[in-house]
């Protein structure tokens, strides 16, 4: 293979590079950002940090600050609960009958 075809294959690969890139900083600009706060309600999430009644939940791999609504004061880690409302970057969520998400 002589130094000519070496550089056509060098070129080559970088230019598909670049264009994958490019490709995906496209992607990028029209995902949107985070959950948003309209779609959190009614969704299932699981306890990261015990709610008594403030914590921590992972809602679709997003850590969220939660607060335990109702008369439930207390859920472990690892329990389920469903989204009931949002304040500000707060969440209110209350218990599921499920153990885990």
């Amino acid at each position: 293979m002589g130094l000519a075809a070496i550089t056509w294959i060098v070129l080559s690969l970088s230019a598909c590079l670049l264009a994958s890139a490019i490709y995906i900083a496209l992607l990028s600009r029209h995902r949107k950002a985070g959950q948003g706060r309209p779609n959190l309600l009614g969704r299932t999430a699981r306890v990261e940090t015990a709610l008594e009644p403030e914590g921590a939940i992972i809602v679709g791999g997003e850590l969220w600050r939660a607060r335990l609504s109702g008369a439930e004061r207390v859920a472990a880690r690892g329990s389920a609960v469903r989204i009931i409302g949002v304040s500000g970057h707060l969440l209110e969520v209350e218990p599921t009958e499920r153990e885990g998400v």
